[in-house]
């Protein structure tokens, strides 16, 4: 049996537009990319979408929503295993002055693995709450087969992609996705005997992570995706 995966970023936001650090930010789609969202759906339209997954920040939700558009009983799960990257003080910052004031830390920052900036986020610690998502969507598709759409963000796609297209730690890390495509990718799986694709979300029983939207920064007590961080 063979599961599909519909993966894709949100589409173009005012943050991105002004070209600022969105973060954990709530910043909304722009006139482009509704636009953009549009592409994605028509991209998908002759696919069957099962089950949809995505972060709560709206950009990502109206994302999908666009995309589903004229699917109605898609179950729709919030996971904000998925959410975008938290660049904590640095959220709502000007890339480009970030850059000219301090090139060599800007590039660890914005690109680099390890490296936190204050109060927020590394791309490896987004990458090991992504790779638990991902794990626990392998098992759950054992027994709920279908295929799946996942609106999520440009920092959270890339354990994804790196995952999916068997790229190297530093090869992931200089990825740019585009925000009017979807990467399609496959999970082969035993046959099962189960399949609940026309069931409720409650019925379907998915264990995600739904953050406070009193959450601003990685750092924030109340923060339940600190316990990927480890």
């Amino acid at each position: 049996m063979v599961c599909k995966l519909f993966i894709f970023r949100h589409a173009e936001t005012f943050d991105n537009s002004r070209d600022l650090f969105s973060g954990w930010r709530d910043s909304g789609l722009t006139p482009k990319g509704l636009f953009q969202a549009q592409k994605i759906a028509q991209q998908l339209k002759p696919h069957q979408i099962d089950y949809a997954f995505t972060s709560h920040l709206k950009r990502a939700r109206r994302t999908l929503e666009i995309v589903l558009q004229g699917r109605p009983g898609v179950p729709v799960f919030i996971d904000d295993r998925l959410i975008e990257r938290c660049y904590g003080l640095l959220q709502g910052k000007d890339k480009r002055k970030l850059e000219n004031e301090n090139p060599d830390w800007y590039a660890q920052i914005h690109r680099g693995y390890s490296l936190a900036p204050p109060e927020g986020e590394s791309l490896a610690m987004v990458d090991r709450r992504v790779t638990s998502f991902l794990e626990q969507l392998r098992e759950w598709l054992k027994q709920k087969p279908g295929n799946v759409a996942i609106s999520c963000h440009n920092n959270s796609i890339r354990p994804f992609r790196r995952v999916f297209e068997n790229l190297s730690i530093a090869q992931m890390c200089k990825l740019e996705s585009p925000q009017d495509c979807a990467t399609i990718y496959e999970i082969h799986q035993n046959e099962s005997s189960v399949d609940l694709s026309k069931g409720n979300p409650a019925e379907l029983g998915w264990e995600g992570v739904v953050l406070s939207r009193r959450v601003k920064l990685a750092t924030d007590p109340l923060n339940l995706l600190r316990v990927y961080y480890l």
